[in-house]
């Protein structure tokens, strides 16, 4: 609505109209900026936990790993690590979070058939496998939540920038409009009373 409009009863409940819309605007980009703000802290919390988790089993399959080339020889277990085949059960979906798509990645639980005979291997590289097995769920979970989180933080920044906009400029314009408008509709009803008692005044005279 134009801030230069004429000031009209019907401009004025525009006006009040506008207001009252800008301002239910800002309450949902406030609300939708909270909501995924939490979903953020959680999200930046998981990932932390899920790293630190990565870690410690990087460390132990390594060990295990190193265990392993010393007990079989590395070639041997290279040989094994070769035959090994690749992994194409994850699948990636998409979910909503107040108007966001945030990734949701999906891999099969199953371990793929074993490449290799109990009989000619030790214990150890079935630890190192294990631990290996462990770490690839988990970096599937990291990523998922990581980019999660990107898309969220994102999301916050326009959203913030929205309600900003709206509390910032949007909002005081209508106001001013509404005040400037009821103001000049208050000061007309003024000059149309004082013009007719004016007017009164003067056919009272004339009786």
């Amino acid at each position: 609505m134009n801030p230069n409009t004429f000031p009209t009863k019907g401009n004025l409940i525009l006006a009040k109209n506008s207001l009252a819309l800008a301002s239910q605007g800002y309450e949902l980009m406030d609300k939708k900026r909270n909501i995924l703000l939490r979903e953020l802290m959680g999200l930046i919390g998981q990932a932390k936990d899920i790293q630190t988790e990565i870690d410690s089993t990087f460390t132990a399959a390594y060990q295990a790993l190193q265990k392993a080339n010393i007990e079989m020889g590395i070639s041997y277990v290279q040989d094994i690590a070769a035959s090994v085949p690749v992994d194409d059960s994850i699948r990636i979906k998409t979910r909503s979070i107040m108007g966001t798509e945030i990734p949701l990645v999906q891999s099969s639980p199953d371990w793929p058939k074993l490449a290799y005979a109990f009989y000619s291997t030790t214990e150890s590289l079935d630890e190192a496998r294990m631990h290996f097995e462990k770490v690839k769920e988990l970096t599937v979970r990291l990523s998922m939540v990581e980019t999660s989180a990107y898309r969220l933080a994102a999301s916050i920044r326009k959203t913030q920038k929205r309600a900003n906009a709206l509390k910032n400029i949007t909002l005081p314009t209508y106001q001013n409009l509404v005040t400037s408008i009821s103001n000049s509709l208050e000061e007309k009803d003024r000059e149309e009373f004082t013009r007719l008692k004016v007017i009164k005044r003067m056919k009272d005279k004339n009786r």
